[in-house]
């Protein structure tokens, strides 16, 4: 069982996983090379574990777990010594995560694993350049992390049967719903839920309905808690288009962006995070 965390990006995602891990108890340092990036995260995190505590979601102790497990380093092998599991969950860029890994299997013992939170990239590629593969998982969160229960622990061709272990006992502990899955393009989540998402923008651009609609359509004809374009918008226009581009040229057509999509994209509205993407959210 996991007694120290190191979740590596300080990011929506990054810091989503942070403040899950520390107020379930667990030893959390975050590291980030931006020390305003970690100043910005805490705020967010303080704000969201207060919110939670608000709705009856956290019990009154996160405030205390909050405060006595997280700390946060700007030193990436400094941040990782002594930790038992690394969690990465920097940009969806192969070269900066496989970089950042190299570096922190050296510092790390010979006991810890190490994690990347990618929602698409391949688990074998990316631990190929490491001295022990078999301590490599996938462990795909979902945004936002403190509220979504799935993880997709994704199973490279070397990952060894402790590491998945290891990887579904902390999810569990977590309050998550894992799920292991084979490493193959976009997993099981991403592949299902980007087909989803590029046909409803294409529904969108040949004037079959508008975005809400098309987003009422689901949430009301199936159910879906939330729309396929509002989800897009929260998961970023650009994380979609690179996911979609990279299952395009590992699957085939069903995967090829739309051209609003790439319009967005270009323009910057990128979703909730800028402000507009297929909703307004000003």
């Amino acid at each position: 069982m996991a007694h120290r965390i190191t979740v590596i990006g300080a990011g929506t995602m990054g810091l989503g996983i942070a403040q899950v891990t520390a107020i379930h108890g667990i030893q959390t340092v975050l590291c980030d090379l931006s020390p305003e990036q970690l100043t910005t995260a805490c705020r967010q995190i303080e704000a969201s574990v207060e919110k939670g505590i608000e709705k009856g979601k956290n019990p009154v102790e996160a405030r205390d777990l909050l405060k006595s497990c997280l700390s946060t380093s700007t030193e990436v092998a400094e941040a990782c010594q002594g930790s038992d599991f690394i969690i990465e969950a920097v940009p969806e860029v192969m070269q900066i995560k496989t970089k950042i890994f190299e570096e922190v299997e050296q510092v790390i013992s010979e006991h810890a694993i190490l994690a990347t939170n990618t929602s698409s990239l391949p688990i074998t590629k990316l631990s190929s350049g490491l001295t022990h593969p078999q301590r490599f998982v996938g462990m795909h969160f979902f945004n936002p992390v403190p509220i979504m229960a799935l993880v997709e622990v994704v199973r490279g061709d070397q990952s060894s049967e402790a590491t998945i272990d290891a990887a579904v006992e902390l999810a569990t502990k977590l309050g998550k719903e894992p799920i292991v899955v084979k490493d193959s393009p976009g997993f099981a989540t991403s592949r299902l839920g980007l087909v989803l998402g590029l046909e409803a923008i294409r529904m969108l651009e040949t004037g079959v309905a508008s975005a809400q609609e098309i987003d009422k359509a689901m949430e009301l004809g199936y159910r879906h808690p939330m729309g396929p374009l509002r989800l897009t918008d929260l998961v970023g226009l650009d994380v979609r288009l690179a996911i979609a581009e990279y299952l395009h040229s590992m699957i085939g057509e069903q995967f090829r962006p739309p051209e609003l999509l790439r319009q967005l994209v270009s323009e910057g509205h990128l979703g909730k995070k800028t402000g507009r993407g297929f909703h307004d959210w000003s």
